[in-house]
């Protein structure tokens, strides 16, 4: 099966080259900082955390070309950070294409799920009963939402090798989201199965993010353990925190990109 053998490659190529780790951990280091403010100054966080979603946007297309062409390589032996610059400049212009694409489309779907949602809870709230003439608009707002959302977790679903077609296979922004359509449509159910490996280590690693937040947010307690919640975060809690948010983020995003490269050439090969 894809999932497993990429699974079992995935490891021995992240051995054999630390290195990938290495952008990793600059994303990382570049997203640390706003989880940190969360303790300190929320307001302040909030604009930082706009200013870096801004150059995440211009910076993703260069790190996702670059990790992709490292883990391709060093799932074939050795890999070294100057292919992560070659690739991630000669990928940049097609990956980016792609990536704002699949992003106005998935944001057309979105709209119309969160319009529906909230005209159908503008409609509830002013009608103060469900009334027969309500409720069937309810319904069919209900339904318009449901097509939204089943439509933008389709659109992932089929477009999300895109990254994968045109770095590996060196096609341009269209070709290479035509090939994910169409290596998706032909392998349904590995597919299906990687999804929800991914989706489940992603759901614990943002539970984890989401754990960090909340501490960080809210208080912690004492160095010591002894006594009430501060009114926040000890300097300890925070380093610690921050260090393990660092940690973890580096080594899932590295373990990611090599296992969705491996997974992509066990079905495409």
């Amino acid at each position: 099966m894809a999932v497993l053998t990429a699974l079992r490659e995935s490891p021995n190529a992240l051995v054999r080259n630390p290195v990938l780790f290495v952008p990793m951990l600059v994303v990382m280091l570049v997203q640390l900082p706003v989880l940190l403010l969360q303790s300190v100054n929320p307001v302040l966080a909030s604009v930082v955390s706009a200013f870096v979603s801004l150059l995440s946007l211009a910076a993703i297309p260069f790190f996702q070309g670059g990790l992709l062409a490292m883990a391709d390589e060093a799932l074939d032996g050795r890999t070294s950070l100057a292919t992560f610059v070659q690739s991630g400049k000669r990928y940049y212009v097609a990956i980016l294409v792609a990536y704002l694409v699949l992003l106005a489309v998935n944001f057309a779907f979105g709209m119309v799920a969160f319009v529906s949602i909230f005209a159908g809870g503008v409609l509830f709230i002013g009608s103060g009963q469900f009334g027969e003439p309500n409720l069937a608009i309810l319904v069919a707002l209900g339904i318009v939402a449901a097509i939204g959302i089943l439509a933008y977790l389709l659109v992932v679903f089929f477009l999300q090798f895109y990254g994968q077609a045109i770095v590996l296979e060196d096609r341009d922004a269209v070709a290479g989201l035509k090939r994910s359509v169409g290596v998706v449509r032909a392998n349904l159910l590995s597919t299906l199965g990687y999804v929800i490996l991914t989706g489940l280590i992603g759901a614990m690693a943002g539970i984890g993010f989401a754990g960090a937040s909340t501490l960080l947010s809210y208080g912690a307690t004492t160095p010591t353990g002894v006594g009430p919640a501060a009114s926040e975060p000890s300097l300890l809690a925070i380093v610690g925190v921050g260090f393990g948010v660092l940690v973890l983020g580096t080594l899932f995003g590295g373990f990611f990109s090599v296992f969705s490269v491996a997974f992509y050439r066990e079905i495409t090969q």
